[in-house]
């Protein structure tokens, strides 16, 4: 899989977090957080040590998993240089790295552990007749609203979360929240920062200590509640992915805006690591013993920390909580999405190269795969029962047009990268025309058109939105083309400057 810089979280939590998981899993009790990992690490980032114990924790409980579920990935592959399946004109990357390369830009390639190798041909992408969208599992089809909400959205809801991202406990602890600290002056002067903690009960499970950990930023020229956009991501330092950007950032974008900006550091609710699952919120409610098949996995458990966050913000005067955007990119983009469809007060998402699992379809084969999310690396964002459709994707009973279809009527804004491969733009794409037939049954408008846009140039005129910027693995360029396409939706803030 690609390497991809994170944001870095403060210090003290993340480590605490990491230093929780290592001893739970060592049968101690929790340790101080560990010394600070080399100066060119992130901050907060594990070391080369914890993450291969990290590394052998997630094998073993994957290995469980897969156990539990009588599943079993080919014994008798052969080796990636001999394989005949391999793609034509293909070679090692080299150094410690397991990927393959066609010296193509945006194409990373690799065999998963079902033998099936990343495809980039798009006459061989589309696999499977996806499922409609508006037929109900008895074949009859969806004609008015009425229908969708009280059974066509629910069977979809169902499978979501027995299949896909697994089921979030009917009871789960209680969260208190604290404001640590209110910094006015900050980002020169614009904005007023709080530090807010939710203090998560552990007390049925002590060894586990989640919380959930929030910088919200807002306008110090608004005279009022203002709409608040919220970004799920590792920390909540605002660093983003990737080098600084030559211009505003995102922050600075939507502080300028007039809206409030709010970073949400998921790691502090559940550890971004199949190592992770004794610990975290999952551990908690869990109280340390392994998943079940349909448990949550960790993108459902950031779902119901950002579910939370709106039980805070409903409380702060400052913000205009029935005035709520979720944003994530990468992973944080296929959180975004579920965040979304689980919850009904997310009033507008913005999903930003969220690939496979995220709005990208599983049937259209680019990039990403239904088996490279099943591997031991990335299985723990799933629930369990995800794994069995490995290397049978035409099993799986819904597909990623089917949750955008669950924000309907609620906006959607979904970006995608010219060298972003990876991620499938083309597959998302098509996820968003797919899901138009719902926004149309509820009175909304869909894409308006079945032909990809030109990079740069967003198709926003309707409640489903798409852009294709130039260039790769990234949000910044799409948040002008979103804060102009949320103005419809949430208003200009106090004092808002036009998008830029």
């Amino acid at each position: 899989m690609r390497s991809l810089s994170l944001a870095a979280g403060p210090v003290s939590r993340a480590r605490a977090m990491l230093a929780c998981v290592l001893a739970l899993a060592a049968g101690t009790a929790p340790v101080a957080a560990a010394d600070a990992p080399s100066p060119q690490a992130p901050p907060g980032w594990p070391t080369a040590e914890e993450r291969r114990k990290l590394a052998e924790l997630a094998n073993a409980d994957h290995a469980r998993m897969m156990a539990l579920l009588h599943l079993a990935e080919p014994a008798s592959l052969p080796p990636p240089a001999d394989d005949p399946r391999r793609p034509a004109d293909t070679h090692p990357v080299g150094g410690t790295s397991p990927n393959w390369t066609d010296d193509l830009p945006g194409h990373t390639i690799v065999r998963s552990g079902w033998g099936n190798w990343s495809n980039y041909d798009l006459s061989k992408a589309d696999r499977y007749p996806l499922p409609d969208v508006l037929t109900l599992k008895d074949g009859e089809p969806v004609r008015d609203a009425a229908t969708w909400w009280s059974r066509r959205r629910p069977e979809i809801l169902a499978d979501f979360t027995s299949e896909i991202y697994g089921r979030i406990p009917e009871h789960t602890p209680k969260v208190t929240w604290e404001v640590t600290e209110t910094t006015t002056g900050a980002l020169g002067g614009t904005a007023t920062l709080k530090r807010i903690v939710g203090h998560i009960d552990n007390s049925s499970y002590p060894a586990a200590s989640p919380a959930i950990n929030m910088a919200l930023y807002i306008p110090a020229r608004a005279t009022g509640p203002v709409p608040v956009i919220v970004v799920a991501s590792w920390g909540t330092s605002g660093r983003g992915f990737g080098p600084p950007p030559s211009g505003p950032t995102a922050m600075e974008l939507v502080i300028a805006h007039g809206w409030g900006f709010a970073l949400i550091d998921t790691y502090s609710i559940q550890a971004d690591s199949g190592g992770g699952l004794g610990a975290g919120i999952i551990g908690l409610v869990n109280q340390g013993n392994p998943r079940k098949p349909d448990d949550w996995g960790a993108l459902a458990a950031w779902s119901w920390g950002l579910s939370r966050a709106i039980d805070y913000f409903e409380t702060d005067r400052d913000v205009d909580a029935r005035r709520l955007g979720i944003e994530g990119h990468s992973r944080w983009g296929k959180e975004a999405l579920l965040a979304a469809a689980l919850d009904p007060r997310w009033a507008i998402v913005y999903s930003s190269c969220s690939g496979e699992c995220g709005a990208k379809l599983h049937r259209h084969d680019v990039g990403e795969s239904v088996d490279n999310v099943c591997g031991a690396g990335e299985y723990h964002w799933m629930a369990g029962n995800f794994l069995k459709y490995a290397g049978h994707w035409d099993e799986l009973p819904v597909d990623q047009h089917e949750l955008i279809a669950l924000v309907a009527p609620r906006p959607v804004f979904i970006t995608g990268g010219t060298q972003d491969l990876w991620s499938d733009p083309i597959g998302e794409f098509k996820a968003c025309v797919a899901a138009g037939p719902v926004y149309r049954l509820l009175g909304r408008s869909d894409l308006g058109t079945s032909e990809l846009p030109a990079p740069n140039a967003a198709l926003a005129d309707g409640d489903i939105a798409f852009r294709l910027h130039a260039g790769g693995h990234t949000d910044l360029p799409d948040w002008p083309s979103f804060l102009a396409f949320a103005d419809r939706y949430l208003g200009p803030g106090p004092q808002a400057s036009p998008a830029r």
